[in-house]
């Protein structure tokens, strides 16, 4: 199933794909997606609704973010190993963990605001893991029956304020729009092999990111087994994995964003979304 939330900040309602690839309106069978909603009992109440039946939603809606209140964002830093190349370090022994505020979250479509005082901003397609139940030092083996599902996100980073100076990632990653994610949660069920999907990002049209789950060098069940053993996951939380190569950072000179530009994301299987790039709102 691919579940979604559409309308303007503040009074979005929960929908999905039907088979067409139209978002029906089923607010008249359950009041919002979020963290309620992820367990696996609630998701196969979700399948059972008749989605044909159910309103069809104005196509030039808003797409919101298709989980509200997430309420925790942990990242995988360098887990493509193409990327790690393209970075020049070693690969890691461990999954490199950090966080992103809450507040970088916003719809798969809405525009990504350039800081006060930018001069690196830079751009990340990444798979992000949705957990569905809680996860406290689960195996890797049962890791993903604690995924409810998988989307599309742009890890947006200002990497001036993420490496430069003391070098603090949580900084360079955390401003106000900084996580477009969606377009919908697509139920694991809908993903036959995780680590096989293509994966895009382009700039202006100019196709910057290419890149597959396959070089990921930690797993989805891996990344959820090891972040459970040093924190609990809970539903709804957000976990973008990692990238592969084509960032910004990585060419030679390096490529930054500017106000006006705008990226395409999308990732096989589970959607496309866009941002343009707008000077900070006050």
């Amino acid at each position: 199933m691919k579940l979604l939330r559409f309308g303007q900040p503040g009074a979005e309602k929960p929908g999905a794909l039907d088979s067409g690839g139209q978002i029906r309106d089923i607010s008249a069978h359950i009041a919002d997606i979020g963290y309620q909603q992820l367990d696996d009992s609630s998701l196969d109440q979700l399948r059972a609704i008749d989605l044909e039946a159910c309103p069809v939603a104005d196509a030039s809606t808003r797409i919101a973010e298709p989980v509200s209140n997430v309420r925790k964002v942990v990242c995988v830093g360098l887990n493509y190993s193409d990327h790690a190349a393209e970075s020049g370090m070693a690969i890691p022994a461990e999954p490199v963990l950090f966080m992103k505020a809450d507040t970088s979250l916003c719809g798969p479509n809405d525009d990504v605001q350039m800081p006060k005082g930018s001069t690196k901003l830079d751009w990340e397609v990444e798979l992000g893991i949705v957990i569905g139940k809680t996860a406290r030092y689960v195996s890797e083996e049962n890791a993903l029956q604690h995924v409810a599902g998988y989307c599309v996100v742009n890890d947006v980073s200002e990497r001036a304020f993420q490496l430069d100076g003391t070098g603090q990632w949580v900084k360079g990653k955390s401003h106000d729009s900084f996580c477009p994610f969606g377009p919908v949660l697509t139920t694991r069920d809908e993903v036959s092999n995780i680590q096989e999907l293509d994966m895009w990002l382009d700039v202006d049209g100019e196709r910057m990111q290419t890149g597959n789950t396959r070089t990921m060098i930690f797993s989805v069940a891996h990344i959820v087994s090891y972040i459970s053993q040093t924190m609990t996951l809970r539903p709804g939380d957000l976990i973008p994995t990692g990238t592969p190569p084509g960032v910004g950072l990585g060419f030679n000179p390096p490529k930054y964003l500017s106000v006006g530009q705008r990226m395409d994301v999308g990732i096989q299987s589970l959607g496309e979304i866009s941002q343009k790039v707008i000077a900070v709102k006050p």
